[in-house]
């Protein structure tokens, strides 16, 4: 099983090239992002998992600058988002940006992708927030018009691009992963668009997995390339067992957001499941 990490990247934390370089010295198969661009001091939206919002929230390194670091470095580690909120962005600038990491990395890219929580930070970018899932659909769909071999035109509900020359092409595909809670839509979701499902958590796949391979299946996708990909795992070895029983075949373990010190020590504790 691979063993990949995800972290909050900061102004205060381990800087992206020497996590980079750690991680593939040690083995680690992957470095997954968040993003968030910022967050409204004034907030109606509660943290989803309760309490006060840490503060590293507003302090997150853009994923992408720091992954062209992390590509830089290294040779090996896949590179991804943990999550791209991709409403939030324009899409033909996007489809640019994850092209050329793509590109520039040798097709190690991984996009993650979700529709946030932050009702806030989502309304200061126009999003309307009860038509964001669709939004994000579109703007994959168009996404994928410009990533196409031949020049491809795109008209959606929210957008479109006339069939443009647009490269370079992502090497990869991207392989995309849809994170959020189990349920018939999410599912219907990573079953028409993606590649598999990014659970946050990794808890209660027993139940939710052979659902979302219904869906999968109902879509007529093939059975055998759906991906679950646990993700901001807090590993025991019992948890890491029982994936490996589900047929996960890649696991993303959580980093503390800390300077170098830590974070290392962390994958020294880690390294007993490489």
């Amino acid at each position: 099983m691979r063993i990949s990490t995800t972290i909050f990247l900061t102004d205060e934390t381990i800087t992206p090239v020497r996590l980079a370089r750690e991680l593939e010295e040690r083995g680690f198969g992957g470095l997954y992002l968040p993003e968030h661009t910022h967050i409204p001091v004034e907030r109606a939206t509660p943290y989803p998992a309760g309490g006060e919002l840490p503060p590293e929230y507003g302090r997150t390194l853009d994923p992408f600058v720091a992954l062209g670091q992390a590509a830089a470095v290294t040779s090996r580690l896949g590179l991804g988002t943990g999550i791209t909120l991709v409403a939030q962005h324009d899409p033909i600038d996007l489809a640019k940006q994850i092209a050329t990491l793509d590109h520039l990395s040798g097709g190690r890219f991984t996009l993650g992708l979700g529709y946030g929580w932050n009702k806030e930070e989502a309304a200061d970018h126009g999003v309307e927030w009860t038509k964001r899932r669709e939004l994000v659909r579109d703007r994959m769909a168009l996404m994928r018009a410009l990533w196409a071999a031949e020049p491809t035109p795109y008209k959606g509900e929210f957008g479109s691009v006339r069939a443009s020359y647009a490269y370079p092409k992502p090497v990869s595909g991207p392989r995309t992963l849809i994170g959020g809670a189990a349920g018939p839509k999410l599912f219907s979701h990573i079953a028409e668009y993606a590649d598999g499902w990014l659970p946050i958590g990794g808890r209660g796949l027993t139940e939710s997995v052979p659902v979302l391979r219904e869906a999968w299946s109902a879509a007529g996708r093939d059975p055998e390339s759906l991906q679950v990909v646990p993700y901001a795992v807090l590993p025991t070895p019992g948890k890491m067992a029982h994936y490996v029983e589900l047929g996960v075949e890649e696991v993303v373990l959580q980093l503390p957001p800390a300077g170098e010190p830590e974070v290392l020590r962390v994958l020294d504790e880690y390294a007993q499941y490489l």
